[in-house]
């Protein structure tokens, strides 16, 4: 399935796997934090940064630069990542 993910695509994808970065955020201590997505919950990413350690990020809060599995990073606005991942992969844009 990630062998189809596109910046077009990517909201109907998975993203537990992919490499993620805080690019700006209403919580200015999460700007900058990078690592790479664990899970997912409606409203939060998990991450696993670079040191081991986990964070959890709301997403309607903050902007995130994600890397396609082809290298490819693109920008994308956490609130159109809210909601239940199962739901949000079925919507259609």
């Amino acid at each position: 399935m990630k062998s189809n993910l596109t910046v077009k695509t990517l909201l109907r994808h998975e993203l537990i796997g992919l490499k993620i970065q805080i690019v700006k955020s209403a919580h200015k201590d999460l700007c900058g934090i990078s690592g790479t997505i664990r899970d997912e919950t409606k409203n939060t990413v998990v991450l696993e940064r670079d040191n081991g350690r986990i964070s959890i990020i709301p997403k309607g809060y903050s902007t995130f630069q994600i890397e396609l599995s082809n290298g490819t990073k693109t920008e994308v606005d956490g609130k159109l990542l809210i909601g239940r991942p199962e739901d949000r992969i079925k919507k259609r844009r």
